[in-house]
């Protein structure tokens, strides 16, 4: 991977040798106290409104529903990329089957993000700390269900490894594993990667989490400065999105409402029980709540 001594990261392009060897780290990217699921996915697909159901939300409203500039998250802060957006289209993956895991970025597969918005948390005086990139995209009709079978696909296909490329540096990916998702959205899914520093000698680790919900993907890709294994995603970045985010979506004008996963309970209140909120279309509130499935 692509090693930086400061938190631009390599995401932002930079690389500098830490402690004698060139390592990588970068940002990419269970509410109501539950665990979530494990497995590399966590899916349940609604039967009561396509991701499709409404248009996708706009730069303008993702932007609303993310974390802000010098927001406090726990001992975590969230700042824009002061680079522009990382793992762009220069990062690319061979085989091209893996390239979601890199990047859902445009091009990553067939389906295109309608708008898109990215974060960066970390603490800001652990300079080799971990950092976490957020990413929030939209997409248009079922687009948002295609980019989720799309990594699916690559995380069965890519679990024995791939080389991400870019430029002229390339990475080696030796794993691929699943990882504990989030029992959030109507599914989600969780990586666990083993990458092999550019120097052939040390094994870092990165984690990546992707949520969907209705038409819109929320992404944390945690990774640190080092050899040291943290376990996944911090949860409670992943909570905080996705609680910012269900606080405001659907978009104005679309009917809200919450079912429990158990049972046909509803409630208007998108607060109450937001793990397994389900936006619905006008008239079918009725229907079924979600079903998970875990993925390969």
């Amino acid at each position: 991977m692509f090693g930086t001594g400061t938190k631009q990261r390599r995401r932002g392009l930079v690389a500098v040798v830490v402690g004698g060897v060139l390592v990588g780290a970068g940002a990419c990217g269970g509410d109501d106290g539950k665990a979530g699921k494990s497995g590399a996915t966590s899916s349940a697909i609604p039967t009561s409104v396509p991701a499709g159901g409404r248009a996708p939300l706009t730069e303008k409203q993702l932007t609303a529903v993310s974390f802000t500039d010098g927001e406090k998250i726990g001992a975590y802060t969230a700042s824009d990329y002061s680079l522009g957006a990382p793992l762009g289209e220069d990062y690319t993956a061979e085989p091209a089957v893996c390239q979601p895991l890199v990047s859902l970025t445009k091009g990553a597969t067939a389906f295109g993000p309608a708008a898109e918005v990215h974060r960066k948390v970390d603490i800001p005086d652990e300079m080799l700390g971990l950092t976490v990139g957020v990413q929030l995209r939209s997409y248009a009709a079922q687009d948002a269900t295609g980019v989720m079978k799309a990594l699916e696909t690559a995380g069965r296909q890519c679990a024995g490894g791939f080389t991400e490329v870019r430029a002229m540096v390339r990475a080696t990916y030796l794993k691929v594993e699943p990882a504990k998702a989030p029992d959030l959205g109507d599914e989600a899914a969780a990586y666990r990667f083993t990458i092999l520093d550019v120097k052939g000698k040390l094994k870092l680790y990165e984690y990546l989490t992707v949520i969907r919900s209705g038409s819109t993907t929320l992404a944390f890709r945690a990774e640190i400065t080092g050899t040291k294994d943290v376990g996944g995603v911090p949860e409670e970045i992943v909570r905080a999105q996705w609680q910012k985010f269900r606080s405001a979506a659907p978009a104005p004008g679309a009917k809200k409402t919450t079912a429990k996963t158990q049972g046909t309970a509803k409630t208007k209140d998108p607060e109450e029980n937001q793990d397994s909120a389900k936006t619905r279309a006008p008239g079918e509130a009725g229907k079924a709540g979600k079903k998970g499935k875990k993925g390969s």
